[in-house]
């Protein structure tokens, strides 16, 4: 087997490499994985059941295209040779002096090397045993996920899964949290308004506001209430409904 020309479009994201995998099914799910944040530099280095494989297929579903691009190579050190910086994910300590970095850390350098021109690559090792001492030795930094130490063992797939999000989180902007309005319009001001009027002169007319002294601090209490909900204008029109059918019921009892 022999490495393919690397285009010049590796330069903008770092490449996975999988070391010996041994399950058609974990490359296919890797290959979603990636691409589920938009990653598609896939190299295999001496998959065990040979290659292509169409469980690897079957598994990566509209990932295909990464399948179809991935480089094959004989060894670790033909998949990385083109590389300025390699990172190797491993669950144990290796008795080797290397920086290790949490997920989030390697994906944040692997975006700072790769703006400068630099080519990065991720190591990820087979299933049953992960990386060997050799291959690990050909990495620059460690890379490891902060997993309970009873039960370190990540499954191929999660562990690419977790490395392509935090390269997600590294260089596209994430928000970390959003209202959807599932199609409706946001209530303006004028129309809290009108829904804090209606509703105050309801509950002065139904006495409410009582005793006088802690009138004018509920009426507040109430206001405030109304300013803090993230209404829509189908929220008050239907809090405007609800009080005239309450009014209208009262008015029959």
């Amino acid at each position: 087997m022999t490495g393919p020309t690397i285009p010049d479009t590796d330069r903008k994201q770092p490449a996975f490499v999988l070391v010996r995998p041994q399950m058609g099914e974990n490359i296919g799910a890797s290959a979603r994985a990636m691409w589920n944040f938009g990653l598609d530099r896939m190299r295999l280095v001496a998959p065990r059941d040979g290659w292509p494989n169409p469980a690897a297929v079957a598994m990566a579903s509209g990932a295909g295209r990464l399948l179809d691009g991935a480089g094959l190579f004989d060894d670790v050190a033909g998949a990385v040779g083109d590389c300025h910086f390699v990172m190797a994910t491993t669950a144990r300590a290796r008795g080797l002096t290397k920086p290790v970095l949490s997920p989030e850390r390697a994906m944040q350098e692997a975006a700072r090397r790769l703006a400068a021109g630099e080519r990065v690559a991720m190591l990820f090792g087979p299933e049953r045993a992960g990386l060997e001492n050799e291959d690990v030795a050909r990495a620059n930094a460690l890379v490891n996920v902060p997993v309970n130490p009873e039960f370190p063992s990540l499954n191929l797939a999660q562990c690419v899964l977790l490395c392509a999000y935090e390269w997600r989180r590294a260089t596209a902007e994430v928000v970390a949290e959003r209202m959807d309005m599932a199609g409706a319009d946001r209530a303006d001001r004028q129309e809290i308004e009108r829904l804090a009027d209606h509703y105050e002169e309801r509950l002065e007319a139904a006495g409410f506001f009582f005793p006088a002294h802690k009138a004018a601090r509920m009426r507040l209490s109430l206001r405030n209430m109304w300013s803090r909900m993230p209404l829509t204008g189908a929220d008050v029109r239907m809090l405007h409904g609800i009080m005239r059918q309450m009014v209208r019921r009262a008015g029959r009892g």
